[in-house]
């Protein structure tokens, strides 16, 4: 209930006010049954402006640090989740990966929309990054189509270190559903998932026409970090 609040009362309709979102293929995205829609990811507005200009509700996953927080500061960020479409997931323990798999196959066996960023972070640069096979894992596993999302410009809309977006309108672009039934009953084969794998984020390079580089952004990240 208050995911559809603020989409379509409280913030949906300033937002689409506002920034007036650019989309594209839009009807890419099945009225109806489960699909993962697998994007690049630039900008913490990726996760608000993705979403918006979907018509049914998609899910993500959040650590569930979102969702525990105190005082005023803590009911804005918890209300913000949940109205983001996030279920929380206890990162604890090493057990993140495994818990967002359990939590992604859920909800498409629900019949739903699981909205899943393979490079598994932000791209430092703006470059897209080697994917993660664990959207292959639940594509293979949930026997759904991946549908692929470029976010064109989120970095110009809200560059690294700022909080607050520019106005500036976001372009957002639907690639076609892509079929991996040929993989039936291969889930767990590395080679195969690295290969859907490899196949989602070429889709993703052309979409977006970012360079690619197959190194995985977190690496980049520590490198920079260290």
């Amino acid at each position: 209930m208050v995911y559809w609040l603020l989409k379509y009362i409280f913030l949906g309709p300033w937002l689409w006010l506002l920034f007036r979102p650019r989309v594209e293929g839009r009807d890419n995205v099945p009225r109806t049954g489960a699909a993962i829609i697998a994007s690049n990811h630039l900008a913490f507005v990726d996760s608000i402006f993705m979403p918006l200009v979907v018509r049914r509700k998609v899910t993500f996953v959040a650590k569930a640090e979102y969702f525990t927080g105190k005082g005023v500061k803590g009911f804005l960020t918890r209300l913000f989740f949940v109205g983001a479409g996030c279920i929380p997931v206890d990162r604890s323990g090493g057990q993140a990966a495994q818990a967002a798999m359990d939590t992604g196959l859920r909800v498409l066996r629900e019949g739903h929309l699981f909205g899943i960023y393979p490079e598994g972070t932000r791209s430092p640069d703006g470059r897209l990054y080697r994917g993660k096979t664990g959207v292959a894992r639940l594509a293979l596993e949930a026997g759904v189509p991946v549908i692929p999302v470029a976010m064109l410009n989120a970095d110009v809309l809200q560059p690294p270190g700022r909080k607050i977006p520019r106005l500036i309108r976001p372009h957002i672009r639907f690639g076609a559903p892509m079929d991996f039934s040929r993989y039936a009953g291969m889930a767990g084969d590395r080679y195969v998932e690295r290969a859907v794998t490899d196949e989602i984020m070429f889709e993703l390079m052309t979409l977006s026409g970012r360079e690619y580089v197959d190194v995985y952004a977190q690496k980049i990240k520590a490198a920079v970090a260290g």
